[in-house]
């Protein structure tokens, strides 16, 4: 699969809060976005996932432009600004009703899953009574549950204690080598040097590739 964003700009009256994006998103690759908060991470990723319309250029899918079409990306599961659930459903059962739209996995499926993020054990309790961390892992559990193509997190380890971060960094280790895209953010730049192949920044909307990782710390 391949993602191409092409000259794209979107503005919200006359502040321009994407400037002339330009990146190919490749499969068997994940990349890292950096910048500060407002620099345009996560209204980028928000307008990829068609949430937001561009002002101009266009984003293609293989070739394919679903936002001119009034559809979404297709194999894509996002996890932007934080996970949003029913507080009085428990976590599997948020995840079963999610999965129940297009009936693709199986109730093992999403066991097997709760598993790998390490809140299989807290599966029955209730979404409102989850700390920070356990909302963020059952976020990350409804972004893998359906065997994406493309993978968007953003700030997803936010609260996350450090065994269950390291789980899920393994996670998507092996997610790539599926031949897949993964898109992450994260203020804390160990976790993208770890885990990106490409890093690109951004700044007041613009976009910058970091050819060497070590640049990083320029953040």
């Amino acid at each position: 699969m391949k993602i191409e964003v092409k000259n794209l700009t979107k503005k919200f009256k006359k502040v321009t809060v994407l400037n002339n994006i330009n990146i190919t998103f490749k499969s068997g690759t994940i990349y890292g976005l950096i910048g500060r908060n407002g620099s345009g991470k996560s209204m980028f990723l928000k307008t990829l996932c068609a949430f937001y319309i561009p002002t101009s250029g266009e984003i293609l899918q293989d070739g394919y432009n679903y936002i001119e079409n009034n559809s979404f990306p297709e194999n894509t599961r996002a996890l932007i600004d934080g996970p949003d659930f029913i507080p009085d459903l428990t976590g599997f059962e948020n995840l079963k009703l999610l999965a129940s739209i297009q009936n693709k996995i199986t109730d093992k499926d999403i066991l097997e899953t709760l598993k790998k993020v390490n809140l299989y054990e807290e599966k029955d309790k209730k979404y409102s009574e989850y700390s920070l961390g356990m909302k963020q892992k059952l976020g990350i559990a409804q972004v893998l549950i359906e065997d994406p193509k493309v993978i968007i997190l953003d700030e997803a380890f936010n609260g996350i204690e450090s065994k269950s971060v390291k789980s899920i960094k393994k996670i998507l280790k092996d997610e790539v080598k599926k031949d897949k895209i993964i898109i992450i953010t994260s203020h804390i730049k160990e976790d993208i040097y770890e885990l990106a192949d490409k890093i690109y920044k951004f700044d007041n909307g613009e976009l910058y590739e970091k050819s060497n990782k070590k640049t990083i710390d320029e953040l």
